[in-house]
C-alpha cells in the first residue's frame, strides 16, 4: 500500500474536490491510500490557512514516515512565503519522499531539487479534477505513483529534465530556492498572461540559464487580449530569447496548465 499525504501549501480546495478523487482511487488504484489534511479546506484571505498553519503541516506531512509521497493540491499563490523555513524543518524522513505538483507548487519542487530532499515530479494535482477531462489527469499522477511510467512527458531524454511554470522559475531566478540547472533540458509552461508579459518573463529567465541543455516550450493557454496585437507568438518569443542567450531551444513539451499535463521527474 502506497500513503500519500494531500496538503495546500499555497491555495485551498474543496471538499467537492477531495471526494470526487477520493471516489475515483478507490475504485481504480486500490493500493493507494490518501489521506487529504483537514488543512486543505481551511481559508485566510488569498490562502490555505495563515502562513504558519501552511508551514506546520507541510512540515508536518514531510516528517510523518507513515506517508511515500506528498501530492500538493492545489496551485494559485503562497508556497514561496513557507518554503525555505519548512526545509529549515524537515527530519531526515523528509529524505525518502516523492513530492508531487506543479504551478506554484513550483516553487517547492524547485527548492527541495536543489536541497536534494526526495524526488521532485512536476505533474498534474488533486484540483485538476475540475478541468474538462480532469479524472485521466488524476488518472496520470496516481498511476505514476504505483509504477505506471504511460504517463511522462514524451521528450524525456537522457539529459537530466526539469519542468516549472514560467512565472514559477522566473520567480525562483536569484533565490535561494533556485537549483542549480547546468545540462538540464527545462520546460516552461504558462497561463493567462499577456504576450508582451510572457516576454518579459523569458528576458528575465534566459539570462539565468547559462549552461542548460535547452529548452522545450509547453502551453502557453488563455493568454488575455490586449490593445493591439504583441506581434509574434509564444514561440517565437522562446526562439527569440533562446538565440540571445546561446540556449538550445528544443521544440515543444506537453505540460501546461490543462488535464492533458504530462510528468516530469525532476533529473
Amino acid at each position: 500500500m502506497t500513503r500519500i499525504a494531500v496538503c495546500a501549501p499555497s491555495t485551498p480546495i474543496t471538499h467537492e474536490d477531495a471526494e470526487r478523487v477520493a471516489a475515483l482511487a478507490a475504485v481504480e488504484f486500490p493500493g493507494v491510500e490518501l489521506h487529504v489534511h483537514p488543512q486543505c479546506f481551511e481559508v485566510e484571505g488569498h490562502f490555505a490557512g495563515s502562513d504558519s498553519r501552511r508551514l506546520d503541516v507541510l512540515v508536518e506531512c514531510a516528517n510523518d514516515p507513515g506517508f511515500d509521497a506528498v501530492w500538493f493540491a492545489r496551485g494559485g499563490y503562497g508556497a514561496c512565503r513557507i518554503a525555505e523555513d519548512a526545509i529549515d524543518r524537515f527530519s531526515h524522513v523528509a529524505q525518502n519522499k516523492t513530492w508531487l505538483g506543479y504551478s506554484d507548487a513550483g516553487y517547492l519542487l524547485g527548492a527541495f531539487y536543489r536541497a536534494r530532499i526526495g524526488t521532485s515530479v512536476h505533474a498534474p494535482m488533486l484540483a485538476d479534477i475540475r478541468r474538462q477531462g480532469g479524472e485521466d489527469a488524476i488518472r496520470r499522477t496516481l498511476g505514476f505513483i504505483g509504477g505506471d511510467t504511460s504517463g511522462l512527458e514524451p521528450s524525456l531524454e537522457s539529459h537530466p529534465s526539469v519542468a516549472f511554470n514560467l512565472m514559477t522559475l522566473s520567480m525562483l531566478c536569484g533565490t535561494r530556492l533556485m537549483p542549480g540547472l547546468a545540462r538540464h533540458v527545462v520546460m516552461v509552461e504558462e497561463v493567462s498572461e499577456y504576450l508582451y508579459a510572457v516576454d518579459r518573463l523569458f528576458f528575465h529567465l534566459t539570462a539565468h540559464l547559462g549552461g542548460i541543455a535547452g529548452l522545450r516550450l509547453g502551453r502557453v493557454s488563455d493568454v488575455p487580449e490586449n490593445d493591439r496585437p504583441f506581434g509574434c507568438d509564444a514561440e517565437a518569443i522562446a526562439r527569440h530569447w533562446c538565440e540571445r542567450h546561446a540556449i538550445p531551444f528544443l521544440g515543444s513539451a506537453d505540460i501546461g496548465h490543462d488535464a492533458a499535463n504530462k510528468i516530469v521527474p525532476f533529473g
